[in-house]
C-alpha cells in the first residue's frame, strides 16, 4: 500500500497546473458530465472563500483524492466536491480528506458545515454519518430531474453542553 498525503493546494503553488490537471481528469471520469466541474475547475478554486485539499501518493506524487470546500459567510461553509479515484478508495483517504476540511473550517471558527448526497452513494452516506453529519433534507431534482440529494449537515456548537 503507497504512502500518501494531504496537502492545500496554494494558489501561487508550483503543483498548481499538475495537480488541477489531474483533478479534472478525476473529475470527468467520476461525475457525470451536469454534475462535474472539469471545464470551470481552475476558476472555482480561484474564487475568494474557496479551499482544496488533495491527497497524493508520497512517492510519485499520484493524486488520490481531492475535497474542495467554500466558506461564503463566516457561520458556514459547504463541501462541494468529495472525490477518490477508484483505485485508492476503501483506504481511508475521503475520511482523512473529510476530517481536514472540516478541521479547517473549524479553526475559522464556522458554526455549521453542509454537503449534498445523492442518497444512493451508499459508502459516502455512511462515511458523512460517521463523521457526524445529520440528514436536513431531501431536495427532490437535486442532481437531475430523477436524482434527489440529501443536505446534510454538521454544527459546531460554542458550547457543547447546550441542548435545543
Amino acid at each position: 500500500m503507497a504512502n500518501w498525503v494531504i496537502e492545500e493546494l496554494q494558489r501561487n503553488s508550483t503543483k498548481w497546473d499538475k495537480v488541477v490537471e489531474e483533478i479534472v481528469r478525476i473529475e470527468k471520469k467520476i461525475f457525470p458530465k451536469h454534475e462535474s466541474l472539469a471545464r470551470t475547475f481552475d476558476e472555482e478554486l480561484k474564487k475568494k472563500n474557496s479551499g482544496l485539499l488533495f491527497s497524493h501518493v508520497e512517492e510519485d506524487g499520484d493524486v488520490a483524492g481531492y475535497v474542495m470546500y467554500s466558506w461564503p459567510s463566516s457561520l458556514s461553509a459547504s463541501i462541494t466536491k468529495l472525490a477518490v479515484k477508484e483505485n485508492y478508495r476503501r483506504q481511508g483517504i475521503g475520511e482523512e480528506l473529510l476530517k481536514a476540511a472540516i478541521d479547517k473550517c473549524r479553526r475559522r471558527k464556522i458554526q455549521r458545515v453542509s454537503l449534498h448526497v445523492d442518497p444512493e452513494r451508499t459508502a459516502a452516506m455512511n462515511l458523512y454519518k460517521k463523521l457526524g453529519f445529520r440528514v436536513d433534507a431531501l431536495i427532490e431534482g437535486y442532481y437531475s430531474q430523477n436524482r434527489n440529494a440529501y443536505r446534510m449537515y454538521i454544527d459546531f456548537s460554542q458550547d457543547s453542553n447546550s441542548t435545543n
